[in-house]
Order: structure tokens, then sequence, then C-alpha cells
């Protein structure tokens, strides 16, 4: 039983033993962490990529390289570009990319990720340039700014594919314009606004005198219209009176005869008002001394009753 116990604490022991060594990288076991990838080289050519967990290997005959498998990020250095507009900015940005295929990335920079890095800042110098040297100013501080990232990554990550990177982000943190570049940008955004206020003053006031034509047109034909619907209804009140005056002297011409004339004595003789005119004359056929023959419908005509005494 003791021996039993022996020999179990050899063998943990030994593991223990085992897996310290794997952890400083020497002996049997390799231990690969969370983050990590390894290639276990034979004779200098590599026969597996292990992930984390641990791997068991020859010692002396098979050795293993460490490289990250998490995302990296990168600080590329800020540069002056030329836009397309003949403006010159400054371009302050960093890259997100990560090794993907250790064994192609080894093949491509057998001196480490400083050598990756600085190949990954030309790579970036290159894109940002050809991607801004064909966008204007307004385009790259602006509108576009999402498209040319889109525009630079694309470029950045096709570039690196075949030395075993991939380029998850290359992002734009400053844009600066130098000072003769700024005062033309402020000069041009000045002119630019100049120009859009007088483009918004003219159709301004180009929709006011249509507003204004429309209204005075509406104002015309209502009161031309309202005119019409008067002379109509005059026209019509004309060819009433007319029919009422036809009709009454129809029926009984002297009365009409009359009535008429004493409309007449009512406008013409007021207080005060001398004509010479003969007594003969047709004009006073009804003030005539002599007893009047009055019309038959003025005679009949009843007598209004007297109201009773209070």
């Amino acid at each position: 039983m003791k021996r039993m116990v022996v020999i179990v604490l050899l063998l943990a022991a030994v593991m223990v033993g085992l897996t310290a060594l794997g952890r400083a990288g020497i002996g049997p076991i390799v231990i690969t962490k969370e983050g990590e990838q390894k290639i276990i080289l034979m004779f200098g050519k590599s026969i597996k990529v292990t992930k984390p967990g641990v791997f068991v290997r020859v010692p002396m005959l098979m050795e293993a390289e460490t490289y990250p498998s998490l995302k990296l990020y990168l600080n590329v250095d800020p540069e002056s570009i030329q836009t397309r507009d003949q403006e010159r900015i400054v371009i302050d940005n960093y890259v997100v990319w990560q090794i993907v295929d250790p064994v192609a990335f080894r093949g491509s920079f057998p001196e480490g990720i400083e050598v990756a890095g600085q190949q990954i800042n030309r790579v970036v110098k290159a894109a940002v340039r050809e991607v801004i040297g064909k966008r204007t100013l307004l385009e790259v501080l602006t509108e576009e700014r999402e498209n040319i990232r889109l525009a630079i990554t694309e470029r950045v990550s096709g570039s690196l594919t075949g030395d075993g990177i991939a380029v998850a982000d290359v992002r734009i943190t400053r844009t600066e314009l130098p000072s003769a570049t700024e005062k033309n940008v402020f000069a041009r955004m000045a002119t630019d606004r100049e120009r859009l206020a007088r483009k918004s003053r003219a159709e301004g006031e180009e929709k006011a005198r249509t507003i204004r034509a429309e209204a005075d047109r509406e104002a015309r034909v209502t009161i031309a219209n309202a005119y019409k619907a008067g002379e109509i209804a005059k026209g019509a009140g004309d060819a009433e009176a007319t029919r009422i005056y036809a009709e009454a002297y129809a029926r009984d011409p002297e009365l009409f005869a009359f009535l008429r004339s004493m409309d007449a004595y009512k406008k013409t003789i007021g207080e005060g008002t001398t004509l010479v005119l003969s007594p003969k004359s047709e004009f006073f056929r009804y003030l005539d001394p002599e007893p009047l023959e009055l019309p038959a419908a003025v005679l009949e005509a009843p007598t209004p009753p007297t109201p009773p005494a209070p």
C-alpha cells in the first residue's frame, strides 16, 4: 500500500514537473494558453499548429514557436496626403489585425511581429494614399467617410491575405488640415454658403411672384364672376320689373297712368318748387280743379278702418 502511494506521488511529481517545464517552453509537454497558437517544428519544418490545450512532443527533435491568436492593434504613423481637388490633409489612423495562419505568417515574417507591423504600416499608408487621392476634401470630411474606411480596409486585407494576416478594420482617428488648406477650406465654405443663400433667396422670390400672380388672377376671376352674377341678377330684376309694369298697365292703363303721375309729382314737386307750364299740360291732368273721374280701381278701394279711441 505504501509502495502504491509512493508511486502515485512520484507520478504526480513527474507530471507537475513536466507541466512546469511545458509552461517554460521546454520538456516533452507543450502547453498552449488561451489567446495563443503554436507551431510545432521538426527539423525547421512545421508539422502542426496547436490550439489551446496540451501537446506532447519529442524533446530535442521538436520545437514550438508561439504566436498570438487574438486581434492586435497597430497605430499607423500620420501622413500628409493630397486629395483629388489638390488639398492636403494629415491622416492619422490605426489597424486592427490578426494572425490567422501562423505557418504563412512565419514564412513571410521570420523575424517576428515587429517586422510584420512595419509591413502593415507600409501597406496601410499606400492604401490610404490611393483611396484618399481619389476623393475630394468634402467627401473625406463628411459624406463618403464610411465608404473610404471600407475601401481602405478591403485593399489592406487583400494585400496581406497571403501573409497569414487578416485585417479586421482600418480606422481614421484624426483628420487635420494644414493652416494654408484650412484657410482655403473656410473661404470655400463661405463662398458655398453665399451661393446657397443667393439660390434660396432667388427661389423664394420666384415662389413669391408665383403666389402673388396666382392671387391676382384669382381675385380678378372672383371679381369678374361677382360682376357677372350681379349683372345677371340686375337684368333679371329689370326684366321682372318691366313684366310687372307691363302686366299692371295691361290690366288698367288709366290706373297705371294715375300712379305714374302721382309718382312723378312726388319726385318733381317739392316745397318751394316753381313750374312754368300750360294749365292744359298733360302733366297737370290729374291736378285740374275740375272734378276728376278717378279710375274705378281707386273709387272701389276700401276705406281703412278708423282706430278706436284710447
